[in-house]
């Protein structure tokens, strides 16, 4: 009986190391794409990023879910496109800013005063020590302008829609914008609520995002696209807030929401799912479009928020 338990430990401890090296992987495993001369888009575990070189180094903007892939990150960067001088953060959320700490202190990290507040708020605790040095400190309102080595980044709060704190990055000469999480290509997107998202102002955010001149678009989750591909998502979005508005109207139940919606702006989406974790589903939509409608959820109280 020891010899067969020391056998099923050992199996058990070969899993263990298998998953882990696994995980370690997908975790390190990052893809580059070339969109212009002078822009890359980096795919991995967590928000694309986006990264522009100018004559003086490299912009990035969000970091992905873990300090590891920051390191990663940098590496790539400077390859691409010369030394980091400033990151920027879309939104709060863990899959494009945990890896803000493999930057160095005292560089230039760009955000909404909104999504400071909401790391301060619901991220504290990751926020320790010298992680603390790489929080965004430099914050703005409606928009910021930044100038690299001869290129422009403008930078945009549209409105509210995944959280009201996210903004847009247009790397201005290459006409390319990244959208962070306000445009899911392909999949089903996180809604916020607690932190100020809304299906039902996310269509007037995003036809905000569309006055700007663009040719190629870096979602938050999903492969590059155009203005085109955009308005496909938009379409979706007002789909699923007419969903949430008769629900509110008519009285519906969740369950008779989740069955019986009218939504066909979906067709082909992915679902988006880490285990034990979250999974952004249909379902998980047509719940977060309801919720909104009727009430039913909490926001977060942030110094300074509604």
């Amino acid at each position: 009986m020891a010899r067969i338990a020391g056998w099923v430990g050992a199996g058990l401890l070969l899993c263990v190391a298998i998953l882990a090296i696994y995980g370690y992987g997908q975790v390190v495993s990052l893809d580059v794409a070339r969109i212009t001369d002078d822009v890359h888009v980096i795919y991995g575990l967590g928000g694309n990023v986006g990264v522009l070189r100018s004559d003086a180094g490299s912009v990035i903007v969000d970091t992905m879910t873990f300090p590891m892939q920051g390191r990663e990150l940098r590496e790539r960067a400077r390859a691409i496109a010369g030394p980091v001088q400033a990151v920027v953060n879309t939104h709060h959320h863990s899959d494009h800013t945990h890896g803000n700490p493999a930057f160095a202190a005292g560089l230039p990290v760009i955000s909404t005063a909104k999504t400071r507040a909401y790391l301060d708020a619901v991220d504290a605790e990751f926020w320790q020590g010298e992680a603390a040095k790489t929080l965004p400190g430099q914050t703005f309102e409606d928009s910021h302008t930044l100038e690299v080595g001869g290129k422009t980044v403008r930078l945009l709060h549209p409105g509210p829609g995944h959280t009201d704190g996210d903004l847009v990055a247009l790397f201005v000469e290459d006409r390319v914008l990244h959208t962070g999480d306000l445009f899911f290509n392909g999949r089903y997107p996180n809604i916020d609520l607690e932190a100020g998202g809304s299906v039902q102002e996310w269509s007037a955010t995003i036809d905000r995002v569309l006055a700007l001149d663009f040719d190629h678009v870096i979602p938050g989750h999903g492969p590059v696209t155009d203005a085109d591909g955009l308005r496909d998502f938009q379409r979706f979005m007002q789909q699923l807030a007419a969903v949430g508005e008769e629900a509110a109207r008519t009285g519906r139940s969740l369950v008779d929401t989740q069955g019986r919606a009218t939504l066909d702006a979906d067709a082909g989406y992915e679902v988006l799912a880490i285990p034990f974790v979250m999974r952004l589903d249909r379902d998980f939509v047509l719940r977060r479009a309801w919720e909104e409608a009727t009430g039913n959820f909490e926001r977060i109280q942030i110094p300074g928020g509604e």
